[in-house]
């Protein structure tokens, strides 16, 4: 598409945008894409394996759908993979392959069995799914060295304005992160795929865990390029889970999503830094009250509370409920009666804006984002690491490096 660290030539100035997925994600990239400014972006349509599902999205948002990927890469200078995790190792590395940008949803990618049909999530040898998924993240960084493309990770928390400011900080007055904790909950996931391992590569520590993980992580790399020019990485892991909803003794009364295949529904992490430093993440699917996501930090010379969801920017009451149904107000909340903490510009202040925009900068510029293949490899092997403690009953394991 054009050299990195070099850019576009004057003579196209647009960036053309290509949508693989027609779900949720699909839904908020496309209208980030409608937001972003001073870069002119054209997206040139939509592909998903599902026929139907390609053609109401297309039809719902005024794009062309693609019979197949091929076409669609070849028609765009950058794709937003915003399907399951276990497509995202062959997609990105068929768009690498082309030269072009390749935007990869969280999560980045993963273990999701051998592909034979008797694998269970709830059996197999985390040490292997470990091996497996740094072999996966590997190839990713591979094709990426190899092209004139660029991995964009679309992890949002990174760019929520909280954790922004928050980076400020950092650089500005040179802090310390002693330690930090964070979580992700809620009461279940959009996606239909979301509990069956073989589709989602985990359970809440895959699938949310992530959200506060890559900010944590993000945080010490950016300590770290202040500090001593490099980034601080991730050491050790310590991680239990449970699968609550899944359990004989748990009482559904209707309100929180049941059905998971083989996952878990709650995880927690204790994550060690190089520099001795920690981090406690939480995640869970038993949350109600709409999405549960914060971050504090705790350094030598500050201490910073972000909330995410939900924050207090605008409070409403409404008696009855029926009386907004037809208006949003915030992801996944039970109830619309009652107080709300409603959103009025959710995707800004959750960081799907901004995210969206500096990854088109950056394409224009031939640059690496904020939110890039480093970070993405980190917080999976992470993640696995995660899962390896867990089976072991919390015992600390060691995150291996991407590079080694």
């Amino acid at each position: 598409m054009f050299p990195k660290g070099g850019r576009m030539s004057n003579s196209r100035q647009t960036i053309r945008a290509g949508i693989f997925g027609s779900g949720f994600a699909a839904r908020f990239h496309v209208e980030a894409l409608r937001k972003v400014y001073g870069v002119d972006v054209e997206i040139v349509g939509v592909y998903s394996p599902t026929v139907k599902n390609c053609q109401t999205f297309a039809d719902q948002n005024k794009l062309s759908a693609f019979s197949d990927m091929t076409s669609l890469i070849n028609a765009s200078d950058v794709i937003h993979v915003c399907t399951p995790p276990s497509t995202h190792e062959a997609v990105g590395r068929e768009v690498l392959k082309q030269d072009k940008y390749v935007i990869i949803e969280k999560p980045f990618t993963g273990y999701f069995g051998p592909g034979d049909p008797s694998f269970s999530g709830d059996s197999f040898d985390r040490n292997e799914g470990l091996v497996q998924a740094k072999k996966s993240v590997q190839n990713l960084l591979k094709a990426e060295a190899e092209s004139q493309g660029q991995i964009c990770y679309a992890e949002n928390w990174v760019y929520a304005p909280g954790i922004q400011k928050e980076r400020e900080i950092l650089e500005k007055t040179g802090a310390q992160i002693i330690w930090m904790h964070g979580e992700e909950s809620h009461s279940g996931s959009h996606s239909p795929f979301y509990g069956i391992w073989s589709h989602s590569g985990g359970g809440s520590i895959m699938g949310k865990a992530v959200h506060p993980l890559g900010a944590v992580l993000y945080l010490k790399q950016i300590e770290g390029m202040v500090s001593q020019g490099r980034p601080i990485r991730p050491a050790t892991v310590s991680a239990r889970v449970h699968s609550v909803t899944r359990s004989e003794q748990f009482k559904d009364a209707g309100f929180i999503k049941t059905g998971y295949t083989d996952t878990e529904d709650f995880g927690s992490m204790h994550v060690v830094f190089e520099d001795g430093m920690f981090a406690d993440v939480f995640a869970s699917e038993l949350v109600l009250g709409g999405v549960h996501n914060w971050l504090e930090i705790t350094a030598n010379n500050h201490r910073t509370v972000v909330n995410i969801n939900p924050n207090d920017s605008m409070k409403s009451f409404n008696p009855k409920g029926a009386q907004f149904e037809d208006i949003y107000v915030v992801e996944k909340i039970e109830t619309k009666e009652g107080w709300s903490n409603v959103s009025p510009d959710e995707d800004w202040y959750t960081g799907y804006q901004s995210e969206i925009q500096d990854f088109y900068q950056c394409a224009l510029s031939g640059t690496v984002p904020q939110c890039n293949s480093t970070l993405a490899a980190d917080t999976i092997l992470t993640v696995y690491a995660a899962y390896c403690s867990a089976w072991e009953h919390g015992k600390e394991v060691k995150i291996p490096d991407h590079l080694s």
